[in-house]
């Protein structure tokens, strides 16, 4: 029996994005963001219940200002207390984990996705996906973009505008493009 192209990107393998089902998912994941960025402000406070509903899982006290967008939504697991600011866009293809009490500036970036490097599979929607997994107490500043694949490690800092093309050990800060270890 044939793999669907859902069952292809959950296996971390290559897989057609120009899939009917996967379509309907990200519509969902569309609506889900579009309800969410468009509830009053006195309704914002603490994790929308559009966006609850669409999450993996989420812990206590999370808030996500607005916008936000996510390709899929099914795959962010947020720990307690985790921020992401204004204009923060998850491209969860694949897995993408936020540790507890994890801050994100706004305009950050998270990619799973990784297209393919032939010009021909690429036309024709073939990508890959790599999980992204942010620790515990992690300060991603505004306007970073943290590539495919990539792991931050508790306590760790990544100075805004910084593009994440590694792991970042726990405890360390990383800056510049691509991000780099400092002091």
């Amino acid at each position: 029996m044939e793999q669907s192209e859902l069952e292809k990107m959950q296996a971390g393998e290559w897989y057609t994005c120009l899939d009917d089902q996967l379509e309907v998912l990200r519509m969902h994941a569309l609506e889900a963001t579009h309800a969410h960025n468009h509830l009053p402000p006195s309704q914002r406070r603490g994790l929308s219940a559009p966006l609850q509903a669409l999450f993996a899982s989420h812990g206590e006290g999370c808030l996500i200002e607005v916008p936000f967008h996510c390709s899929y939504g099914m795959n962010i697991t947020l720990g307690s207390g985790v921020f992401l600011n204004s204009g923060c866009v998850i491209l969860d293809s694949a897995p993408v984990t936020i540790g507890d009490n994890t801050l994100i500036g706004p305009g950050a970036q998270i990619y799973c996705a990784q297209h393919h490097k032939v010009v021909e599979q690429r036309r024709a929607g073939i990508e890959i996906a790599y999980p992204v997994a942010i620790g515990q107490d992690v300060w991603i500043g505004g306007g970073a973009i943290i590539m495919p694949g990539v792991t931050i490690g508790d306590r760790a800092i990544v100075g805004a505008g910084s593009v994440v093309t590694r792991d970042v050990p726990s405890g360390a800060t990383f800056v510049g493009n691509p991000a780099r270890a400092v002091g």
